[in-house]
């Protein structure tokens, strides 16, 4: 009986060893193709976040419009931004680079999970790269980026990173399925932006708009973001288990999806 457990032991660190080795040839791979055939290109994807962040926080500033909470609209704006971005980016790219790594799913050890938590991999590091650049930015600009709760701050943001990859996860299955799935997501993305509450007060909105948007995690989201950033933001619509829980179904029901979506998206190749 021993050296059977010894054995089973030693099969499972094989495996994980395995899927380790596959999914770093597989990051690897995308960080040479996705830009200028060289892994450099990795660097450049953290720039368009961050481009993306600023020219809506000069937009919003250039307009005029004040902050609700805080001394400076740059950060309030940018508590609602950033989770909304993040999220956005790393579902929609997971779901991406099942089109652009169909290939790699002609060999057998490779997984979907493989294509897509690696893509997201790299999704979240871009994400923290981008955070220490706007960190670096507005502290040059003389606006302080600190959140009056750090640790709360820090939660909001790994929520979204967990809302993000649950989503990403069954909108990737979908996308192994119907491939233009992909290309109605990005556009889905563009009602979730306008609806998060980044560009407005969600606790401000009369009940009757206000509360069916917190059912959005999205939303959520940016709550929990805001509160961490601001003692006096109302909290009368964040509910953290809600976005915890929605991630976390979601990211099961996109990990048991998994199992025959491979098998499908090769049929229809």
């Amino acid at each position: 009986m021993k050296p059977q457990r010894q054995t089973k032991k030693r099969s499972v660190a094989d495996a994980l060893h395995e899927r380790r080795h596959v999914m770093s040839a597989v990051i690897l791979r995308d960080m040479r193709t996705r830009f200028f055939n060289h892994g450099l290109g990795f660097l450049v994807q953290s720039l368009w976040p961050l481009t993306h962040i600023f020219v809506l926080l000069f937009l919003n500033t250039l307009m005029g419009r004040s902050a609700p909470y805080g001394s400076n609209p740059m950060v309030f704006f940018g508590a609602g931004v950033v989770p909304t971005l993040s999220f956005i980016y790393i579902s929609r790219f997971m779901a991406y680079s099942i089109i652009l790594n169909k290939n790699m799913l002609s060999f057998p050890i490779v997984r979907i999970t493989d294509i897509i938590y690696g893509r997201a991999f790299l999704e979240i590091i871009a994400g923290f790269i981008t955070l220490f650049f706007i960190w670096v930015i507005l502290t040059s600009m003389g606006i302080s980026p600190y959140p009056d709760d750090p640790l709360q701050a820090v939660f909001a943001y790994l929520a979204t990173i967990l809302l993000a990859l649950g989503i990403g996860s069954i909108i990737s299955v979908m996308t192994t399925v119907l491939p233009i799935f992909v290309t109605v997501y990005a556009l889905m993305t563009i009602l979730f932006y306008l609806s998060s509450g980044c560009l407005f007060v969600t606790p401000n909105l009369p009940d009757q708009i206000a509360i069916p948007l917190s059912y959005n995690p999205l939303v959520q989201c940016v709550e929990w973001m805001r509160t961490a950033y601001f003692e006096n933001y109302s909290d009368r619509l964040l509910d953290r288990e809600y976005v915890l829980s929605f991630g976390g179904l979601c990211l099961l029901i996109g990990l048991l999806a998994e199992k025959y979506s491979k098998r499908l998206m090769l049929d229809a190749g």
